[in-house]
């Protein structure tokens, strides 16, 4: 098994519960409110790791400045994705906003210069032909 194995499918696990649970949530309080119990949750998430990291995090400017722009871009996300789930079926929405690697793999490959293989290629491709079907 692959060292990454694990940690991807605790994430696909998380993540699937993760864009899920807004529907509910949307349904007792408002995007607003929820996005801030949400940043909460995440912070102790944070305090967590931190206590790992024996309250000593790494502190390079440049890495800092790419995780706080990732944690921006992550909650200003979260917050378009509950106000799409408070006007649509979350069926739909999830599936839509989950094909997001699709970007990432087209960003790896312009600016990182990371290869894509045929099949992968093709699964982008198979991607974009899912967000028509699953919305039309």
């Amino acid at each position: 098994m692959q060292t990454w194995t694990l940690p991807a499918a605790v994430a696909f696990v998380c993540w699937g519960i993760w864009a899920f649970l807004p529907k509910l949530t949307t349904r007792y309080i408002d995007p607003q409110s929820a996005i801030v119990y949400e940043a909460l949750g995440g912070l102790l998430v944070a305090i967590a790791v931190l206590a790992l990291l024996a309250f000593r995090p790494a502190a390079e400017p440049r890495g800092v400045a790419l995780a706080l722009a990732t944690g921006i871009l992550g909650a200003g996300g979260a917050l378009a994705y509950l106000f799409a789930v408070v006007r649509g079926p979350v069926t739909l929405i999830a599936s839509a906003t989950a094909l997001y690697p699709i970007l990432a793999v087209a960003l790896a490959t312009v600016f990182l210069h990371e290869p894509v293989s045929l099949r992968q290629a093709l699964g982008v491709i198979l991607g974009l032909i899912a967000i028509v079907l699953v919305t039309i």
